[in-house]
């Protein structure tokens, strides 16, 4: 079998299409066959070493965390999925592997596909719906007619904060670039700010819910923008930002958490037509590197980078 993989950390220049082995899965894992993955930027943060202190020095290392595939085996202890059955979900964070023909994951990552969602589609719910649902509703408990302002309301984790926010009854804000307001405001955010012409910290109105989806915020311009009692939910998380976090209840760090539970209710909403994550470009895994070093130089699709197995 053949996946995406690099043997030192390191720009573009580092991937490579290797072949390997796929090895059974654990105690409550299954082995799933890849039939489509999605690109994030996670992707190639993890590739270039910044999260090294988790993932660790151990080489070679796959890339990939989203994708939607068919069940090859499972291992002890697994109750829900049986080997053939359709899923989409998450790779193991640590371990990665979704940009390959097989990858190892966890149960607990993935979700049954709906019937009336493409391979393709569902391919690329996993990390924005999971990212968003974090920030939205494990963190922030949104509540219907509250005020929520995404920032970069036409990326992925921003689309897919403004669908949850909308499925939950919010009213939505937010900002993005001038070519896609129109996109946005399709998607139902009420208010759409163009961020080269304005100053997010200039807007006269105050919110519940602030979600810098675009990592782009000082932590004081989020909480600016807040009424009293409102949450501001930071997408670029470090340590200093989680010990003011424990002083200040204000500040929510994002850390995506996937959860089957969470992917099961993305799943129907998919299938209800009320979420989903845009594609840009679907190309097979012996173009992917290039397009993967692309999106990481900041070419824009206007949906997701996809990648096809078959």
């Amino acid at each position: 079998m053949k996946r995406i993989q690099y043997n030192r950390y390191g720009g573009p220049e580092v991937m490579r299409v290797d072949d390997f082995d796929l090895l059974p899965p654990s105690e409550g894992e299954v082995a799933v066959r890849v039939k489509f993955a999605a690109i994030n930027p996670i992707d190639w943060k993890l590739r270039s070493g910044q999260m090294k202190i988790v993932t660790g020095r151990t080489l070679p290392r796959a890339m990939g965390m989203d994708f939607s595939g068919t069940i090859l085996s499972v291992g002890p202890g697994v109750k829900r999925l049986k080997v053939g059955d359709a899923v989409f979900g998450l790779a193991r964070f640590k371990e990665s592997g979704a940009f390959g023909e097989a990858v190892i994951t966890k149960e607990a990552f993935l979700a049954h596909k709906p019937d009336d969602v493409s391979f393709e589609d569902s391919a690329c719910l996993g990390t924005p719906g999971i990212t968003a649902w974090n920030g939205l509703i494990d963190k922030a408990k949104l509540q219907a007619g509250q005020h929520v302002f995404v920032n970069g309301c036409a990326g992925a984790v921003g689309e897919a904060a403004v669908q949850i926010a909308l499925i939950h009854g919010a009213v939505v804000s937010g900002s993005c670039s001038a070519e896609d307001i129109q996109r946005a405001k399709s998607l139902g955010v009420q208010t759409v700010y163009d961020y080269r012409n304005t100053q997010v910290s200039s807007i006269a109105t105050r919110f519940d819910l602030v979600y810098d989806t675009a990592a782009t915020l000082p932590v004081s311009t989020g909480i600016g923008m807040l009424r009293a009692g409102g949450v501001f939910l930071d997408l670029n998380p470090g340590p200093g930002k989680f010990i003011r976090a424990i002083f200040d209840r204000r500040l929510k760090p994002i850390i995506g958490s996937p959860r089957a539970e969470i992917l099961d209710k993305l799943a129907k909403a998919a299938s209800e037509g009320r979420f989903r994550i845009p594609i840009g470009k679907t190309v097979s895994l012996s173009d992917a590197i290039q397009l993967i070093g692309e999106l990481e130089k900041g070419r824009k699709l206007g949906g997701k980078g996809v990648i096809e197995m078959e």
